[in-house]
């Protein structure tokens, strides 16, 4: 399974990375933000994404309603990780479709149920 990360900070893509190969998953490509991870994702096969929503130049937030109106990766999965933890926030992302949502910090198990409980509804 490959995994696309996003976020514009290179220490959390290292925490995100790292707590991805800590659960056994070794295909990862990055991505600095939106508009970055849109060539990469059109450039690649990915089969799971992972994006901060605060971000230059395209946000987590708009990259994740472009994905959502590309019908080829309408049902990518696709998990918002991010500080922004406001129940408006958490709503907004939803609407936009992200199939799961981890407010910063987190540990590696919590993105492990949350990968989990994605890829069973999937």
């Amino acid at each position: 399974m490959k995994f696309l990360v996003i976020d514009d900070s290179q220490t959390m893509r290292r925490i995100v990375n790292n707590s991805l190969r800590t659960l056994g998953y070794e295909d990862i490509i990055e991505a600095e933000d939106g508009k970055d991870a849109i060539t990469k994702l059109y450039g690649d096969k990915v089969d799971f994404i992972i994006t901060d929503w605060n971000m230059p130049n395209m946000s987590g937030l708009e990259f994740t309603r472009a994905v959502r109106a590309d019908e080829q990766y309408a049902q990518l999965p696709i998990l918002m990780v991010t500080t922004r933890g406001m129940k408006d926030d958490v709503i907004e992302a939803l609407k936009a479709r992200v199939n799961n949502y981890i407010i910063k910090p987190f540990t590696p198990q919590v993105l492990k149920e949350k990968i989990d409980l994605i890829l069973k509804t999937a």
